[in-house]
């Protein structure tokens, strides 16, 4: 049995803690995933993880073989690359992680280009608004729309998007069409989180240069940018919002652009993938199409 195949199930297995987990990153069945790890711990003649019905951790020896696998497959991936040309065909799975709307609208549509291309790659794509941890869900990369806290990944900028702020005829033939700040207490506002028990901090917008915040009375706060956009079509208040996504709507008339000289900041765009001397053709082909792919719908960096 391929020594590195059973280093590379021992490192998934350890970063998810889970067995089941695991194997569906790999690819593997479950009992595939339990039999590589005997084999390593028979090999190598130590207990690596200590089993339980809720979880799965690493023991002490775990731990250290852990840290010393994470190194040696970092090189061996290297040493392949040192060997690739650059022109080969391109193949191996390529798990990715994309903001439900840009997924949506811009990029599976325009994905067939890049399969086309690349017909040896799989992927694997989540498209979700939540803030997925790269490392352990085991991504390659991942598209991340504001600001970062994922020190320890590289992010590659690719632009930002400019926010509007809209709302939807209905809604403004109701409440009445808001011309400046001090109207915005006779409106409601739909409150975006990503987590729900969360509140928003009220209508963004900038003055000289420098975020202010008003707060804003809401009937409704949502977790999905989806929602985000459906609630305020069907007229429950105002959304601040790339006006990219909105275009459509905008040029259709199902919503309606207020208060144009108070926008909140623009939203950066960015794709994160792990910090490592060598980052595999597969991904670094994905990012650089998805940054050709993406730049005529951002602003610059």
């Amino acid at each position: 049995m391929n020594k590195l195949e059973l280093l590379r199930t021992f490192v998934r297995v350890s970063e998810l803690s889970s067995f089941t987990l695991a194997g569906e990153s790999l690819g593997l069945p479950r009992s595939t995933v339990s039999e590589q790890i005997r084999a390593l711990e028979h090999l190598l003649g130590t207990r690596l993880l200590n089993r339980t019905t809720r979880r799965v951790q690493a023991t002490q020896d775990g731990l250290h073989l852990y840290e010393r696998s994470k190194d040696l497959l970092a090189r061996m991936d290297e040493i392949e690359g040192l060997f690739h040309n650059e022109s080969a065909a391109l193949s191996g799975r390529l798990r990715i992680d994309l903001p439900t709307l840009m997924a949506r609208r811009i990029i599976l549509p325009n994905l067939p280009q890049f399969i086309a291309r690349h017909p040896g790659v799989e992927l694997e794509i989540s498209c979700t608004d939540r803030q997925v941890d790269l490392l352990r869900e085991g991504f390659d990369c991942v598209l991340r729309i504001g600001e970062l806290s994922d020190l320890d990944l590289v992010a590659r900028p690719l632009g930002s998007l400019t926010q509007i702020n809209c709302a939807s005829p209905g809604y403004l033939q109701r409440h009445g069409v808001p011309t400046g700040l001090a109207d915005l207490h006779q409106h409601q506002l739909i409150h975006y989180v990503r987590n729900l028990g969360n509140r928003s901090p009220g209508f963004e917008y900038l003055q000289a240069g420098e975020l202010q915040v008003q707060p804003m009375a809401g009937a409704i706060t949502v977790n999905s940018t989806e929602a985000y956009e459906c609630a305020c079509l069907a007229g429950l208040g105002l959304i601040q919002a790339p006006g990219a996504g909105l275009q459509a709507y905008l040029d259709s008339g199902e919503l309606v652009p207020v208060l144009t000289d108070f926008v909140a900041p623009s939203l950066p765009v960015s794709l994160l993938y792990a910090r490592q001397q060598h980052v595999p053709h597969r991904v670094r082909a994905f990012m650089d199409w998805l940054q050709a792919l993406l730049g005529p719908h951002l602003a610059n960096p």
